[in-house]
């Protein structure tokens, strides 16, 4: 007789709790013949095993994360009054890091724009601020963003991911010249996600107890301080541990040593927004500190690591249009944009139900008029399916002004944004690269840039070198000596 012990006391079960007969052996007609299809435990393996993958992130596909908490510890209640954001205030949080372009199995160290999501469990429910360690962004309108995504992925023809293609697009598109300077500056590379800043990037609305409005932008500053890793240490990393970044997130964590981030807010007064000498709701802008300085909010810490990955990170699931009372959206057209993108692309990636997963479940109760549909498992019983209704089963039912409003009027148009007096794409990336960058990082963009370019044809050449000579006449020129010998 086969060896029939358990490795777990009691044995094992299907999905559907009955006990299993066998987790080594399929059932056959005799030791030697076929496999029979009535075999419901081997079906039901295979096919979950079939299954195990959820189709990854498009975008933000590679990362990982850790869960923490965010502790208030300034007052900031006369600009909101998100009970997340009251004074002395500790929430329980997740965050999700992560590259933009790279697939699953790409290294930690690529060079990238990193993902710094958010996710914030309050009394009022979830709030989730998705944003990256750069405070800008590489477009303005929400058109383009599946198109700047597939121009980072791979060709239709070869399967093979093309420097032409990427460069392409960015010079064809000048407004990405800021988020480029970035990504091909230092901080394309960080040298963990603990020692890189976070930002919500995207410009938000805040409202306070008297209903006055305020837009703010979010700014995590590490701790750990900010560090890079040079283009040598990133390649050689590559090869030998692909996963470095999420190691050695785990492993700071497991030691104890927990990673820090003071939040800070950058708060424009609602009417500023209209005579501001650059479009306060353009991605690709960054407000002057000297006109706005941070304000110290809070302490975001990470101490826990995930028990699951695929539950808890994998499935974790972040959109910006999770926002609680107290704030709400701007006019920036590419968050507008995310707001719904972000939400149906979960839908799709995990289900429509995915908020009712642990991970992304509200610690609050749900009271929702959206009915089930695939995994529903917080079902409703016999409570009502439509409101109005006669049977004091509660409903939402605002009328007139929202206190998270703003004004709008015109014509309909397809335009990005009105030009204003500094509303030109290439004064801030050329102004870091003058007065932020040292001359040594001017020297390894240099470098950089031009590395890139050698694996990119004509005419895109030209026009990358065009477009670095808008930037910074004097590091175009150097990309171009580089480049044509």
């Amino acid at each position: 007789m086969a060896d029939s012990k358990n490795v777990n006391p009691g044995g094992s079960t299907t999905q559907a709790g009955i006990p299993a007969v066998s987790d080594r052996n399929s059932l056959t007609v005799g030791p030697d013949g076929p496999i029979v299809l009535h075999d419901h435990h081997l079906v039901e393996t295979l096919a979950h095993f079939n299954r195990m993958n959820v189709p990854e992130r498009r975008p933000h596909a590679k990362g990982s994360g850790a869960f923490g908490k965010f502790t208030v510890t300034e007052d900031v209640s006369k600009y909101t009054k998100a009970k997340v954001f009251q004074p002395g205030a500790e929430t329980e949080m997740l965050a999700r890091f992560s590259t933009v372009a790279g697939e699953l199995g790409s290294p930690d160290t690529w060079r990238d724009v990193r993902g710094f999501a958010l996710k914030f469990y309050t009394e009022d429910g979830n709030f989730d601020l998705v944003g990256n360690n750069t405070p800008i962004f590489f477009v303005r309108d929400p058109m383009k963003f599946p198109h700047f995504i597939r121009s980072q992925k791979r060709l239709p023809d070869s399967g093979l991911r093309d420097k032409t293609m990427q460069w392409d697009f960015w010079t064809q598109n000048p407004e990405s010249a800021h988020q480029v300077t970035y990504l091909m500056g230092p901080r394309g590379l960080p040298k963990s996600w603990r020692n890189m800043n976070g930002y919500g990037s995207h410009t938000y609305l805040w409202y306070n107890e008297a209903g006055e409005k305020f837009w703010v932008k979010y700014h995590f500053i590490s701790q750990q301080g900010v560090e890079y890793l040079s283009n040598e240490e990133a390649q050689q990393l590559a090869g030998q541990d692909a996963e470095f970044h999420r190691r050695d997130l785990m492993e700071a964590i497991d030691e104890g040593n927990f990673p820090k981030w003071d939040l800070y807010v950058q708060v424009m007064p609602y009417e500023d927004a209209k005579t501001y000498r650059v479009n306060p709701f353009d991605l690709t802008k960054v407000w002057s500190k000297k006109d706005y300085p941070r304000i110290k909010v809070g302490v975001m810490e990470l101490n826990r690591n995930p028990e699951n990955f695929f539950a808890q990170i994998e499935q974790a699931a972040f959109s910006p249009a999770n926002m609680v009372p107290g704030m709400g959206m701007s006019p920036d057209k590419m968050l507008l944009g995310r707001n719904f993108a972000y939400a149906d692309a979960q839908r799709y990636r995990i289900g429509t139900n995915f908020q009712q997963l642990p991970v992304n479940k509200p610690i609050v109760p749900v009271h929702t008029y959206n009915f089930e549909g695939n995994m529903w498992y917080e079902h409703t019983g016999a409570r009502s399916y439509y409101v109005p209704n006669s049977f004091e089963d509660s409903y939402s039912d605002e009328e007139g002004v929202v206190p998270s409003s703003w004004e709008a009027d015109g014509e309909l148009v397809r335009q990005a944004y009105t030009l204003r007096e500094d509303d030109d794409d290439f004064s801030q990336p050329g102004a870091m690269v003058r007065e932020v960058f040292s001359q040594q990082e001017r020297d390894d963009l240099v470098d950089t840039v031009s590395g890139d370019l050698s694996q990119v044809i004509e005419p895109v050449v030209s026009n990358a070198i065009e477009y670095w000579k808008n930037i910074d006449q004097t590091v175009g020129e150097a990309i171009e000596k580089k480049v044509r010998g």
